[in-house]
């Protein structure tokens, strides 16, 4: 099993498989846009910028679970972080990361490489870096920024 094997809701609700990103090295992130650590976006698309051409996407997860910091519609999300941010990468629908409602997507996630908190994720900004193949390599705390990405990017790119 791999993430390949889920899909998952785009912003515009439609259902996309992750199979679509075989071959790709892939950051998975739950985000919220009123967060402190919402400034990552930047950051994020930086990144995104800067290696996509090279087979690198960022995938976005809004999560209102943590402080209710993502409040608003998948649209509103959108277009917040496109206003502020500039963000160029795919963003998905608003999904749960930790308890009974959590995306199965997250579960696994969260199954392959645990954090501080064993498996249950600790705020908005955790991510999650998976290889070519599907597989979940790294995990992130929601404190690391995009210079301490980059550098396990460039192990993988």
């Amino acid at each position: 099993m791999s993430i390949y094997n889920f899909t998952v809701k785009n912003i515009e609700n439609n259902d996309i498989s992750l199979s679509d990103y075989k071959g790709k090295l892939i950051l998975i992130v739950n985000t919220a846009t009123g967060c402190g650590f919402t400034p990552q976006y930047e950051g994020l698309q930086a990144l995104y910028e800067k290696y996509n051409s090279k087979g690198f996407e960022v995938l976005d997860f809004p999560c209102n679970q943590f402080g209710k910091q993502a409040p608003g519609s998948g649209k509103e999300i959108q277009s917040f972080c496109q206003l502020n941010y500039n963000v160029s990468f795919p963003q998905f629908a608003k999904v749960d990361v930790n308890g009974s409602d959590a995306s199965p997507l997250f579960k696994y996630l969260k199954s392959k490489k645990k954090g501080m908190l064993g498996s249950k994720i600790k705020w908005n900004f955790t991510k999650f870096l998976v290889d070519r193949e599907g597989n979940v390599i790294e995990r992130f705390a929601p404190t690391a920024d995009a210079e301490k990405i980059e550098e396990v990017l460039l192990r993988y790119i």
